[in-house]
């Protein structure tokens, strides 16, 4: 599982600071707040990095011609045991740390209710990008009954690892690792997809005129 996570968190952290307007200010605040405030920062920051590229979608038929390609290559899985023949990756990833009482508890969720993905605009019918994305954040007891039926979960250290990341153009992934700030636990599977998703997002930022 492991052999994922190269992919996985610079992606992540990434697209983390896509959601930011000033990432040093910010975590200035989160680090003298404690780990409940760093998760709202990091819920608010994660849905709109991710759902920057849909986002756009909203503003006119070019763009959302954009948004349906980007949520196409990497939500849409073609099913022929379902109405209609496609359904929709639904990952559900937590992130947490091992701290006591830390409170720093994020859920991640892709298209949880797929009833809900479209918005018909002037030009036909436009992704919701908060129906494709969702976070919430979670207390102690909230997330320890949420890892049972998660797909992933990323466990950091402590908040303040979290912090230390954000910003950074060059995470060290086996550093991470080796000095056990960071455990994964779940589906290989999800893990790629989820570093697939975060590179895209990325890919699409960079590419943007």
């Amino acid at each position: 599982m492991h052999a994922g996570f190269p992919q996985l968190t610079p992606g992540i952290f990434h697209t983390l600071n896509s959601g930011m307007q000033d990432d040093a200010h910010l975590k200035g605040i989160l680090s003298q707040t404690g780990g409940h405030m760093v998760a709202e920062g990091m819920a608010l920051a994660l849905r709109l990095g991710f759902g920057l590229i849909l986002r756009d979608g909203l503003l006119d038929e070019a763009q959302s011609r954009r948004a349906q390609a980007f949520f196409s290559d990497n939500f849409e899985i073609a099913d022929p045991m379902v109405a209609g023949g496609v359904r929709y990756y639904q990952g559900k990833f937590l992130i947490r740390t091992r701290q006591a009482g830390d409170n720093m508890n994020v859920l991640l969720k892709f298209c949880p209710g797929p009833e809900r993905l479209y918005h018909n605009m002037p030009w036909g019918a436009c992704l919701d990008p908060f129906a494709v994305v969702q976070t919430s954040v979670l207390d102690e007891d909230e997330a320890d009954v949420k890892v049972r039926c998660v797909d992933l979960v990323i466990n950091f250290r402590d908040s303040a690892t979290i912090l230390g990341l954000i910003g950074q153009a060059n995470v060290d992934i086996v550093g991470l690792l080796l000095k056990n700030k960071v455990q994964l636990t779940g589906n290989v599977g999800h893990l790629f997809k989820l570093g697939a998703i975060a590179a895209d997002v990325q890919r699409l930022i960079a590419s943007a005129p």
